[in-house]
This record gives C-alpha cells, structure tokens and sequence, in this order.
C-alpha cells in the first residue's frame, strides 16, 4: 500500500460492503482508484465478527481525495449527519453523478440535491452556481433561489437560474 498524500483522510464504516463500494466509487469518478487493501489476519476484535483473510480495509481515492472503507461489521449505519459533497459545473454533470450515485439508493432519502446511494451513504450534488445565488446579497434574489431549490430533490441549474433571475 502507498503512502497516504492527505493528511484528513474520511473513514467510511460498512458491514462488509467496503471493496465493492470502493470499486463503485472508484468507476464513477475520474482521476480515481483503489490504492490499498488490507485483510484480517488471524489477531482481530473477538466482537467483529469478520473472518481471517477477509478484506479489513480499502485505500481508495475519488478525484484525488483519499478515502478508506472499513468493513466494521453491523454495529454502525451511515446517516444524513454526514454527507459527501460533488461540486458541478453544469447540468450534465448533475445529471451524471445523479444517475450513477443515486442508482439503488433510497428514493425518499432524495431531496434539495441529497441522495443516499446504494450503501447508504449521503452525497449532495451541487451546481457551483448555487452557493452564489444563495449567497446573493440582494435578499429577494437568495430567498427565490432557496424557496425553488426546496421544492426539488435533483438540482436543476436552468430553473434556479431562472428564480434567481425572477
């Protein structure tokens, strides 16, 4: 395994879900791969329930950024407490990462750009027009932009621009 280049590196926690996510992040994102794995040696948690030889950990990385899957074991779930950003240039992109993150995900958990993918995991798709919009200090302007946004789970560029316009 590499040296690790960030020095914050997130830890997402699954069951025993870790390589496969890794790999589905992995094929979704450019400038991505898997970087490391470990396994369970003999010497592990007596409570972890995972067997020697199991994959205990993928080094992966996503658009440059290092991440590493752990296989934990059933003890924690993800949750909307914490939630992994994709900054979009355009519509398409939004689209893109969309279509693939929120493929098998939960569709109730898709709001204001959130989504929960396959493994549970919370990703926001953002356009990078939007942080100005909201931000606009003219406050008609931010509040037509905020109130559009509310009303729609994926992020439409052209109808916020539009609110934003007025």
């Amino acid at each position: 395994m590499g040296s690790i280049m960030s020095r914050i590196t997130p830890c997402l926690w699954f069951d025993k879900q870790a390589e496969e996510a890794a790999l589905f992040y992995t094929s979704i994102f450019s400038n991505s791969a898997v970087t490391g794995m470990t396994r369970y040696g003999e010497v592990r948690h007596e409570i972890d329930g995972m067997t020697e030889g199991m994959v205990m950990t993928v080094h992966f990385q996503l658009d440059g950024q290092d991440y590493v899957a752990l296989n934990g074991g059933p003890l924690y779930r993800f949750n909307e407490a914490l939630s992994l950003m994709v900054h979009c240039e355009t519509q398409e992109e939004v689209d893109y990462y969309w279509e693939k993150l929120s493929d098998g995900g939960d569709e109730k958990a898709q709001v204001c750009g959130w989504l929960k993918d396959k493994y549970g995991v919370s990703w926001q798709i953002v356009p990078v027009q939007l942080t100005k919009m909201i931000s606009d200090p003219d406050a008609e302007k931010s509040q037509r932009v905020t109130r559009a946004m509310l009303q729609m789970k994926k992020m439409d560029i052209a109808a916020l621009q539009r609110a934003y316009e007025g």
